[in-house]
């Protein structure tokens, strides 16, 4: 890995994407600490040292994480990259519920250009939404929550909706660093902003786990920690190879095909989106408690009672067994609408391919049916045991938006080995190219 890195630095040309992207991260860094207007920095500095770690953030705990800590200091890039994630998500349901969607992902970079035009739209709406929610929760005292001091100096409509769109502005411009690093830069630019967000909380993360926990605990987590990265790089990196030949045919006076290659199937195919749609699905109770001022209340509801211990708690066996069985369900859905066996079985029949042994057409469908429902089995319960295996360890505080967590390590492993993979895949054609002038 740190070869690659070091031949890439002494190519000018990938020198220079590496160095847009590095600073493009660091604008986004610095953005995430400056606090918006109308928002009193020193209170909400107090208020995240008086409470502890996982509670803070309550139902947006994984925006949170995802923004490196942004979202409680109500910073500009307080939502961070998450609109757009959702945007896009939403968008590629909808190509299977919507035909306009279906054939413009069939029109090629066209109609590409235009769903990302449409996944950009959505992604501000989402944005007003979200900062909306935030500065509601924050100017009733629920965002930091056990902590009396005001955050917002100016509670006013005006002041709130200069906040509100503050915070749409500055997920705009995330969203435009993400697509200029994956333009002109290396790497997945929205993945390598969430990278960020992750990797700068390792420091406090870290030092605040060997203060609560002791030395040996901490100790045994890092070893803990060291065992799951090893085993999500192995699982990652683990693909069946279907082999696919293709047929010689004659066009005019040239012979074309008659190559053997194959179709990779990862164990993961799903990635990391099931545990972003499990996450979500569960803080939805608690976020219309919260909004409607249930979970706030001084006798709590039967109804409260019972999200309060299944549905915010997740050290409770039930919290665990519902994220368990809702990661697994949507690693199913996921894959289901994202890999389409008898699109890929027309496509191979369309260029002269077939897998050996079996005929072209339907039964080449049913097999790639068969083995992709057999990998998605083993990748749902490897997805659904990493992301809900810190919990049997850490207690419910540190869990939710702890950067040990499986939706932090899962990210952060992916997104390192996806950067590297197209760092030595640029470097492998830069040498090639050498080698052929």
């Amino acid at each position: 890995m740190l070869s690659a890195f070091v031949s890439a630095l002494r190519t000018p040309d990938l020198r220079r994407k590496i160095l847009i992207a590095l600073g493009l991260v660091a604008l986004y860094r610095v953005g995430a600490l400056v606090p918006s207007p109308g928002v009193d920095y020193g209170n909400v500095r107090q208020c995240i040292d008086q409470i502890s770690g996982g509670d803070q953030a309550g139902i947006y705990s994984l925006i949170n994480l995802f923004s490196g800590g942004a979202l409680l200091q109500l910073s500009v890039f307080a939502i961070g990259i998450m609109p757009f994630i959702t945007a896009s998500i939403i968008v590629q349901l909808l190509t299977v519920v919507i035909p306009r969607f279906e054939q413009l992902r069939k029109e090629g970079q066209a109609g590409q250009a235009k769903m990302t035009q449409y996944t950009r739209y959505l992604a501000v709406a989402l944005a007003v939404l979200q900062s909306t929610g935030i500065v509601a929760l924050a100017a009733q005292g629920q965002l930091l929550q056990g902590c009396q001091l005001p955050i917002i100096a100016d509670d006013s409509v005006f002041g709130l909706g200069i906040i509100v769109l503050v915070m749409t502005a500055g997920a705009a411009l995330v969203m435009w660093f993400g697509e200029l690093i994956t333009e002109k830069g290396v790497g997945n630019g929205m993945s390598l902003l969430i990278f960020a967000g992750i990797a700068s909380r390792l420091p406090s993360e870290g030092s605040s786990l060997l203060e609560t926990q002791g030395g040996l605990t901490f100790a045994l987590i890092m070893v803990a920690a060291l065992a799951v990265i090893a085993g999500v790089v192995f699982v990652e990196q683990g693909q069946r190879r279907i082999p696919v030949q293709y047929a010689k045919r004659m066009v005019g006076r040239k012979m074309y095909g008659g190559s053997s290659t194959y179709l990779p199937l990862k164990v993961n195919q799903a990635g990391i989106i099931p545990v972003i749609f499990a996450s979500s699905l569960l803080y939805l109770p608690n976020l219309i408690a919260q909004l409607t001022g249930a979970a706030t209340a001084a006798e709590p509801s039967w109804w409260q009672r019972i999200i309060n211990e299944y549905f915010v708690n997740p050290s409770n066996p039930v919290y665990i067994s519902i994220y368990f069985l809702l990661i697994v369900f949507f690693v199913f859905f996921y894959v289901s609408i994202t890999f389409n066996p008898e699109e890929r079985a027309d496509e191979m029949k369309k260029f002269g391919g077939f897998v050996p042994g079996i005929r072209p057409g339907r039964p080449t469908a049913d097999y790639l049916n068969f083995v992709l429902m057999r990998l998605t089995v083993v990748g749902a319960i490897y997805l659904a045991a990493i992301a809900t295996l810190p919990h049997f360890f850490l207690s419910g505080s540190e869990t939710a938006t702890s950067i040990f967590g499986g939706a932090a390590v899962l990210i952060l492993v992916s997104v390192s080995l996806d950067t590297v993979k197209q760092i030595e895949s640029q470097l492998m054609q830069r040498n090639y190219e050498g080698f052929l002038k």
